[in-house]
């Protein structure tokens, strides 16, 4: 299964939608993913990869990792998982 396959899948699952439903083009927002969604997100993702996401929930905005639309999520996974190889 490739990275974005697994990342819709994920955030789908957390959003209670299809992955259907999630486009690289949405937001969190727009799916209805709070901050507590959003660390799940990316406590599943970590998981799912093994890799450790460059985020602070306490204090996104100044994160290194962008998570404005559903596209940036992947690219920065796919990053992640290319540096760990």
């Amino acid at each position: 299964m490739d990275v974005k396959t697994k990342v819709i899948e994920i955030i789908a699952e957390q959003a209670v939608l299809e992955p259907s439903d999630v486009t690289m083009d949405s937001t969190l927002e727009s799916l209805g993913i709070d901050s507590l969604g959003l660390v799940e997100s990316i406590f599943a993702i970590e998981e799912a990869f093994d890799i450790s996401v460059p985020f602070n929930a306490n204090a996104p905005e100044e994160s290194d990792f962008d998570i404005s639309s559903v596209a940036s999520i992947v690219a920065g996974i796919e990053k992640l998982v290319a540096e760990q190889k």
